[in-house]
């Protein structure tokens, strides 16, 4: 008996704390502090599920040229004042023009595929008015995505697959070129982002065989992100945002939408819940810790068949604020 099923799924992994560090997404936020930010994380998908995705990654970026050190509220703790209060709105000023650099590395498993890349990153920042920058930014890298044909043999002996060749054991490799760009339109108090990765769609094949009629392919992610904060009182903020993805051949309709709450007390901690269309919910928290550290964790609910095996989402990132000047206690732009 033969049976065909389409999977839909895409390419790059997916971050619930997407609104920590969207420069994940972004290069162009490459340098919009006045520190070079570290952030580290790991990412367990649908525990339980034997073969569930994997994910862990290291992004490094800060500015150069940057000289605006300004002291006001949203940079480091003036004495006496509340960072996250009224004078937020009141002193905030756009940056001088000034470029900046990062990298990112990304390495993603799941069931016998492996999929590593590590892509540099450039932007340059540019005031549009007194209180509104706009930054430009593009990345490349490479991308070496690998299978262990060894995760395939069901106890069957060598399958034979013509799409990986005839050999059983060892993995199979193919290094393809990364590259990306973004924009990124930010001020006192909302953003605006506009990227993509993979933007030269490439043929992605483990053998030649003339028996492969339909070849892999990376396609490109374009990611529009948004998000705006209100001050609800001198001592809580809350920043709602929404991320709309658009994959070719992902799910039904191509697009996948997210939005975001989080609610910040002043500096110290803050809580928030997302929900990501045709997927789920997730609930996260994070902590600030003295001027130099922060941490973020998420759990996910699947509401997809899958909430049947998995017991959920783990996620946890890890931030450092490295050459801290000011000893600011938040990032002042990645909200």
């Amino acid at each position: 008996m033969l049976a065909v099923l389409n999977i839909q799924a895409q390419q790059r992994p997916q971050y619930t704390q997407y609104i920590l560090n969207n420069y994940i997404l972004n290069p162009a936020l490459s340098g919009i502090e006045n520190y070079t930010d570290l952030k580290i994380s790991g990412r367990d998908q649908w525990v339980g599920l034997n073969g569930a995705p994997r994910t862990a990654y290291l992004t490094i970026q800060g500015p150069i040229g940057k000289k605006d050190y300004r002291t006001t509220a949203t940079s480091f703790e003036i004495p006496g004042q509340n960072p996250r209060g009224q004078a937020y709105w009141e002193n905030y000023t756009a940056a001088e023009p000034h470029h900046g650099i990062g990298l990112v590395v990304v390495n993603d498993r799941t069931g016998s595929f492996n999929r590593f890349s590590a892509a540099g990153t450039y932007a340059y920042h540019i005031g549009l008015n007194p209180t509104t920058n706009l930054a430009a930014g593009f990345s490349a890298g490479i991308t070496v995505v690998s299978i262990d044909r060894t995760k395939n043999d069901f106890g069957e002996g060598d399958p034979v697959d013509p799409a990986t060749g005839a050999s059983l054991n060892g993995e199979l490799n193919t290094l393809r070129p990364d590259i990306g760009a973004g924009l990124w339109l930010y001020s006192r108090d909302y953003f605006v982002g506009l990227s993509a990765q993979q933007i030269v769609p490439q043929k992605l094949a483990f053998v030649d065989d003339a028996a492969v009629i339909t070849k892999g392919r990376l396609i490109p992610h374009t990611f529009l992100t948004a998000g705006f904060r209100f001050l609800l009182n001198e001592d809580i903020n809350a920043i709602p945002s929404v991320m709309l993805k658009y994959i070719k051949g992902s799910s039904k309709n191509d697009f996948q939408f997210e939005t975001n709450l989080k609610l910040q007390y002043r500096d110290d901690f803050w809580i928030g819940g997302s929900y990501r269309y045709q997927d789920g919910y997730a609930a996260m928290l994070g902590l600030n810790v003295s001027n130099t550290f922060n941490v973020g964790y998420s759990y996910d609910f699947t509401q997809t068949a899958l909430r049947t095996v998995s017991r959920g989402t783990h996620e946890i990132v890890l931030g450092f604020l490295l050459g801290n000047k000011y000893s600011e206690k938040c990032p002042r732009c990645n909200w």
